[in-house]
């Protein structure tokens, strides 16, 4: 362990977050075992956007929530800048699907600043770097308002701003914009790009949809249906901005390609619910 971080600081080739072999089994009531994910492994870059793509209960989510702490592996491991995750930390922010998470006595900038309040700074200096992030997510003059007054997109860049101000190395987002309508969830879409490319984040994001992948991603995941899921295909993606477009012809290209791959998965996963 003590190389793989001295490899880190040195700079050596060691990607930020790494699962190795990992596997995650649930004990029911009953006593009986359910294999999610199994044999996970996936290296994660500095600055990469990684899209976890597959069909439902194929185990996206329990990688993420591995990655995040909240959850342990029953085998296998998880490295962060080559130490072990051995619970949730500050290098990490979660951004959770819906908006259950914002705080609904607080103001917009008063959910920003919670975590920087619970860490112990600075009045004067978290509300400095709430403001920052609020006017990066294009929130400025919504400070004031209380979740109950804003849309849900404006919820979910709170959420974002939040996450954010916490500076972590990280973010892991769980099919955030999935509650959103289409055009809202289009606009969130350009939106989170935006941010990614000014901040230089590492993200993780949990999709079930092939275009959003495609839109967001450096990297595509895409996972076998479950149980005991593992990753089927990694793609690169490198399109270019104006190439992210749904009518563009390399999207197009694109979007067969990892349909072709998806289509044996969704076909198992449909199988299994009839």
């Amino acid at each position: 362990m003590q190389v793989l971080i001295n490899s880190y600081r040195k700079g050596i080739n060691v990607p930020l977050v790494r699962l190795s072999n990992v596997g995650k089994v649930y004990r029911s009531l009953t006593g009986d075992d359910y294999t999610a994910v199994q044999d996970f492994n996936l290296d994660i870059e500095q600055g990469e956007f990684i899209c976890l793509l597959g069909t439902s209960g194929c185990g996206k989510t329990t990688i993420l929530n591995m990655v995040a702490g909240f959850e342990h592996a029953t085998n296998g491991v998880i490295e962060i800048a080559g130490r072990a995750i051995d619970g949730p930390g500050a290098d990490r922010g979660v951004v959770f699907q819906g908006d259950d998470s914002l705080y609904g006595w607080l103001s917009a900038i008063g959910n920003i600043e919670f975590g920087l309040k619970m860490r112990g700074v600075p009045k004067a200096v978290r509300r400095v770097q709430a403001k920052r992030y609020l006017e990066m997510v294009g929130l400025t003059g919504q400070e004031h308002k209380h979740p109950t007054e804003l849309s849900g997109g404006m919820k979910q860049r709170i959420q974002i701003a939040r996450v954010l101000a916490n500076e972590p190395q990280m973010l892991l987002m769980d099919e955030p914009f999935a509650a959103l309508d289409a055009h809202t969830r289009a606009a969130m879409q350009s939106e989170l790009l935006r941010i990614w490319r000014a901040t230089s984040k590492t993200v993780l994001f949990i999709t079930h949809d092939i275009d959003e992948a495609i839109i967001l991603a450096t990297k595509i995941g895409v996972m076998h249906a479950g149980p005991a899921s593992k990753l089927k295909s990694v793609i690169d993606v490198t399109l270019t901005a104006a190439e992210r477009d749904r009518t563009h012809d390399r999207f197009v290209s694109t979007y067969r390609e990892v349909h072709t791959i998806m289509r044996d998965e969704v076909a198992i996963a449909m199988q299994r619910t009839h």
